[in-house]
């Protein structure tokens, strides 16, 4: 009624109503033409009769729709583009496409498989039980898609045969435990109803640890008791919600049928098995749960996009299930085997001129080259791109006999990236150098050594360095990355050396210059030998005046900065450090240390 009476007396402002308030509403309330009418989630209500009571009753507005998923085939006229847009060649009056989303990285892009035959709905059944009903064309709401479903006794008898379930979850043990679980992700599995999810809970729970997957959907107090032992309380549907999101944490797969299917985000959520048939505005919103962006620092990882294993038969029939901009869908739904011409494409284009740069197993020779080869930054940075986009795509498609004739050059190239990641890196890395399955391959192909020893073992920083890297059988360029790894070790495991800590930054700058071609190879070899000796005449020096490294750094500087009574003014220094060890994390320790140091120095400057 309020809303009829503001339009009648031809009010002047905005007006934030629902579609249903417009049921019933009189032919030609208002017939003026400058009424603007926005509407979000545009796909849905206004195709039927609260649209036509809608534009019945403003017949001059201008309508503008907003939709995510605008649908353009469906039954009765009810596709978005006939009620908006039909002035518009394009059918747009602005477009921010899926493809945009994707390069903008607010996406990612859908790869998708099909489960073997055996498995999968037979076609005629799929045809007459659910794509070929009109009213499944163009279904926004997954509680109509559930009812329609209801009507589909043979698919859904197909679907929950009990031989079936036991065999689609053994392939989704199968293809989460190799596919999925070494690259750090998640998954859900779609059950057609609550019922089929109770099915695979049990059938996974026979195959994988019963902490792997639980089951979340709502319950009803009068379902049977194999439904009810499922129920979650709030709190408890709560933290696995919570947990499911968290790397590391149980379950690993989350059985679905209706609810979490939109509205979720889950970032770590990467794989979907499906095994509900969807289509259209229910499918796009369900399979979008995967391709949220997701990065994981610490562990170095980021997920390059979301996988949909189709258990049922949908996507093989692509563009009739999601009847939306046919152009879009098909630039960022693709099938997974485009995936294995991609690291294919890559390891034949790619990987020849890295691949060229071993000839004898990465021995001292082959190190010395690639260390050589890569001084230059913008090639170790080119190497890296192109080596994690292989290694990605590897990971992905593993295993597969596809990759049989790929696993030698793979390796080596693999072992590339490592010595060349080993020898510039500021910290040696095996932890999380590979992914779970190229580490495994390299390991097999070449050997545990390319990972932590093809530099050579680390050099103690004494007397002896000298004359050890003299004799060590290895080319100049290892020696350089070798004295430096050595440096920055000793600096790091001998943290309080102040002396240890100024050779590691001298080091470092060696280095660089090294890298930037600044210095040649025998030049920065040489002055990090220099650096070496100097610190071993600073010791001598420091053993006869019997100081501690702190002292002598202090007595050292005084010096240096032509301080008077260095000796008085570096043990009062040190004295001062000895008094608050926690200096470094303490805001109270800090400012008093501060002081008690410069009224140390100013001390013997005020005595002159």
């Amino acid at each position: 009624a309020t809303l009829n009476r503001l339009l009648r007396e031809d009010y002047r402002g905005i007006i934030v109503t629902m579609i249903h308030k417009f049921r019933d509403m009189p032919a030609d309330l208002n017939r003026r033409w400058n009424i603007f009418v926005l509407m979000d989630e545009a796909h849905r209500t206004t195709g039927g009769d609260l649209g036509n009571f809608l534009m019945a009753g403003l017949p001059n507005a201008t309508f503008i729709g907003f939709t995510g998923t605008p649908v353009d085939k469906t039954a009765y006229g009810k596709g978005t583009f006939k009620t908006f847009g039909c002035e518009d060649d394009k059918g747009y009056l602005h477009k921010y496409s899926i493809s945009e989303s994707i390069e903008d990285g607010t996406t990612l892009p859908l790869y998708y498989q099909l489960a073997p035959n055996e498995m999968l709905v037979p076609h005629e059944i799929m045809e007459k039980e659910f794509l070929a009903l009109a009213e499944t064309e163009g279904i926004a709401d997954i509680e109509e898609l559930n009812k329609i479903l209801d009507r589909a006794v043979n698919l859904k008898n197909f679907l929950k045969g009990t031989e079936r379930v036991k065999k689609v979850a053994r392939a989704v043990a199968d293809h989460f435990r190799e596919n999925v679980e070494p690259l750090g992700y998640k998954a859900f599995l779609v059950g057609v109803d609550r019922e089929a999810c109770a099915f695979y809970k049990e059938a996974l729970d026979s195959i994988l640890p019963v902490e792997y997957s639980e089951i979340v959907f709502t319950g009803n107090n009068n379902d049977p008791p194999h439904l009810k032992k499922w129920h979650l309380d709030p709190k408890r549907e709560r933290q696995i919600r919570k947990d499911f999101t968290k790397p590391g944490e149980w379950p690993r797969i989350l059985i679905v049928t209706e609810k979490l299917l939109t509205g979720f985000d889950a970032p770590i959520l990467y794989a979907m098995y499906l095994d509900k048939p969807m289509r259209d505005h229910t499918l796009l919103q369900a399979i979008a749960r995967v391709n949220r962006p997701y990065e994981n620092e610490a562990e170095e990882r980021v997920k390059p996009h979301g996988f949909v294993l189709d258990f049922v038969g949908i996507f093989d029939k692509l563009e009739k299930a999601l009847a939306f901009d046919s152009d879009e869908v098909n630039a960022i739904v693709k099938d997974l085997a485009l995936l294995k011409h991609l690291f294919g494409a890559k390891m034949e284009s790619k990987a020849p001129e890295y691949l060229a740069l071993i000839s004898s197993n990465f021995n001292d020779k082959d190190v010395d080259n690639l260390i050589e080869h890569f001084r230059d930054k913008e090639r170790r940075k080119e190497l890296f791109k192109e080596y994690k986009e292989i290694e990605m795509l590897y990971e992905i498609i593993s295993p597969d006999a596809f990759l049989r004739s790929f696993l030698d050059d793979y390796a080596t190239l693999s072992g590339v990236y490592q010595v060349v990641r080993n020898a510039y890196g500021r910290r040696v890395y095996v932890d999380r150098a590979f992914q779970k399955k190229t580490n495994e391959l390299v390991q097999r192909h070449i050997g545990a050594e390319i990972v932590s020893e093809t530099l050579g073992e680390y050099v103690t920083i004494d007397k002896q360095t000298i004359e050890a890297v003299k004799q060590r059988d290895e080319g100049k360029a290892v020696q350089v990355i070798n004295l430096v790894k050595a440096i920055q070790k000793t600096a790091e495991e001998e943290s309080g050396d102040p002396f240890l800590i100024a050779l590691a930054e001298r080091a470092r700058a060696v280095q660089e210059s090294f890298e930037d071609r600044q210095a040649t190879t025998t030049e920065a070899l040489e002055q990090l030998l220099s650096e070496i000796d100097k610190n071993e005449q600073r010791k001598k020096q420091q053993a006869k005046k019997g100081l501690d490294n702190l002292t002598y750094f202090v007595l050292c500087k005084m010096t240096d900065d032509g301080i008077p009574n260095p000796e008085i003014v570096s043990a009062k220094v040190a004295q001062a450090f000895g008094k608050f060890p926690n200096w470094q994390r303490s805001e109270a320790e800090l400012p008093e240390l501060r002081r008690q140091v410069t009224f140390a120095v100013l001390a013997e400057e005020d005595d002159m």
